[in-house]
């Protein structure tokens, strides 16, 4: 029988000599919605590029459908990494590329589509995440932030995936602009029926896109439960971060 989408292991990375996850045990079950959570700094990020192996783990393993994933390379890799889509912060889109060209990146890298092909399929991507047609054949820099985070999110359902990964979806808009994305992201997931694994440091949008929260602190996850209570956490790390308290056992910079 397969396992979850997504476990870890007790996966431990060092970059450049710093750990930055340590023992790290994390499960996200099919149809799950899981968004960690946690300080600027603490890993969220390198966690998600350890998952689709940007980062290769010191130890532990990473295990999708219950099959260890780490120390694939390759065309076997690839394969796995087919099940994935991710959006990266702040985008990640090519400035060079057209709307449609990103959004059809891996199709077109793949030669899995002719051009063609690959545009029709980028703009009925378009369409699931509020984007026009007449919007394809911009260049990224001519769209607002909140229709360059649609363009990465068509990118990330392109080749529709088992399991979404979201860094920051919201990070850098207005609130109106967030609620918006948040209620797409909504609509995108019960559409596709994706498990997702989610990044998102407002607290609101954690609540509202995920069904479960787990909390990254000290290269661990500390703590992991319903989002619907997070506010009332009996963890004093947990407590501190979700209701935005200067005092707690979690260091503040002073100055900033």
């Amino acid at each position: 029988m397969a396992g979850p989408p997504i476990e870890l292991v007790g996966v431990s990375l060092a970059l450049d000599g710093t750990p930055v996850l340590k023992d790290l045990n994390l499960r996200v079950d099919a149809g799950q919605s899981l968004v960690v959570i946690g300080p600027s700094g603490c890993g969220k990020t390198v966690l998600l590029k350890t998952i689709i192996g940007i980062y290769e783990p010191d130890q532990g393993d990473i295990r999708v459908d219950g099959q260890p994933v780490s120390r694939l390379r390759g065309n076997e890799r690839e394969e796995i990494n087919r099940r994935f889509g991710m959006l990266f912060q702040k985008s990640g889109l090519f400035d060079s590329l057209l709307v449609w060209e990103n959004i059809a990146f891996r199709m077109l890298q793949e030669n899995t589509l002719n051009r063609s092909k690959a545009r029709d399929l980028a703009i009925e991507k378009m369409a699931l995440v509020g984007l026009h047609a007449r919007e394809a054949d911009l260049y990224p820099v001519e769209l607002s932030g909140g229709m360059q985070k649609r363009v990465g999110i068509a990118r990330a359902i392109a080749s529709d995936p088992d399991v979404l990964l979201l860094d920051e979806p919201t990070a850098g808009l207005d609130p109106i602009s967030s609620n918006l994305i948040n209620d797409m992201i909504l609509d995108v997931v019960e559409r596709l029926g994706v498990t997702v694994l989610s990044v998102n440091s407002d607290m609101s949008g954690a609540a509202k896109t995920a069904d479960t929260a787990a909390m990254l602190y000290d290269r661990h996850i500390i703590w992991s439960g319903p989002t619907s209570g997070m506010l009332d956490v009996d963890n004093a790390h947990v407590s501190q971060f979700v209701n935005s308290r200067a005092e707690g056992p979690i260091p503040t910079i002073v100055g900033v």
